[in-house]
């Protein structure tokens, strides 16, 4: 018997990284699965981003696990289609109780130089993107009458500031607003909504060249143990990132009774990045 036996669970991002995680953490635990993703470059974007046969392979582990899944090629930004894909997935599924509000870009530019493009995609991604989750998602949970759990991806960048990333960070701080005041709102339908903080965690929005340049500005062709060796400076652990399953740990505490009386929370993983 899982902890969310008899659950459906929607996540966005769940190509590859945190998202398939999450799909496989909450599968495991009895959740059936709708899962979504752009799986499509975007131009600021300075890294591969997940591709159809990304999400084919969430889709084939999840019901490895036995569990249903119902997966699509959906891009948050794009409310009407997103919420077309929830609404019959749903149908199919029989009801939605958790929304992993987990899909991101990350971008790098100092304020001043950032160009409106590179500021704009960021913030209709990551902060109205997940607006756009809640409208797509929340409603059937409030028509199910059961109560559920919305876990919205922040980041320990809301603490840690950081140079080159103030569109992802006040993109990543709107996010907690927005959870506390949905929080409020859905109280009374037992809906329960959080964020989580993560630091950097080992998915391909960290391991890429871009990063490894940021961090590694002194080097011609940084390679990953390169930014490993400055990354552990950032937090008090001393580790230079977190893996995916960290994450989905916390996921599956705050989706099932466990987390039954969390909510308007922040939930930090960042390893003490704010101690370091």
């Amino acid at each position: 018997m899982g902890s969310l036996d008899g659950k459906v669970a929607c996540i966005t991002g769940a190509a590859r990284g945190q998202g398939r995680s999450h799909a496989i953490a909450l599968a495991r635990e009895g959740a059936d699965i709708i899962a979504l993703d752009a799986c499509a470059p975007i131009a600021t974007v300075p890294y591969p981003l997940p591709t159809e046969e990304d999400l084919q392979e969430t889709a084939s582990l999840v019901e490895a696990l036995g569990r249903r899944i119902v997966f699509g090629v959906v891009d948050i930004r794009d409310l009407p289609s997103f919420t077309t894909f929830v609404d019959s997935a749903v149908q199919n599924l029989g009801r939605l109780d958790i929304v992993c509000a987990n899909a991101a870009i990350s971008t790098f530019s100092p304020a001043l130089e950032m160009n409106e493009e590179m500021w704009q995609t960021t913030i209709d991604v990551n902060l109205t993107g997940v607006w756009k989750t809640f409208k797509a998602t929340v409603p059937h949970i409030v028509s199910g009458e059961r109560g559920g759990s919305v876990i919205i991806t922040s980041s320990s960048a809301t603490t840690m500031i950081s140079n080159n990333i103030s569109h992802y960070i006040s993109a990543k701080q709107g996010l907690v607003g927005l959870m506390r005041s949905l929080a409020k709102e859905l109280a009374p339908n037992r809906i329960r909504v959080n964020t989580i903080h993560p630091t950097g965690v080992a998915t391909p929005m960290i391991l890429n060249d871009a990063i490894y340049q940021l961090f590694r500005p002194d080097l011609e062709d940084p390679q990953r143990s390169d930014f490993e060796s400055v990354a552990r400076d950032h937090n008090a652990l001393g580790v230079p990132f977190i893996e995916s399953e960290d994450v989905s740990n916390a996921v599956v505490y705050l989706a099932s009774e466990s987390g039954r009386y969390v909510t308007g929370s922040s939930l930090t993983l960042d390893a003490g990045g704010s101690l370091a």
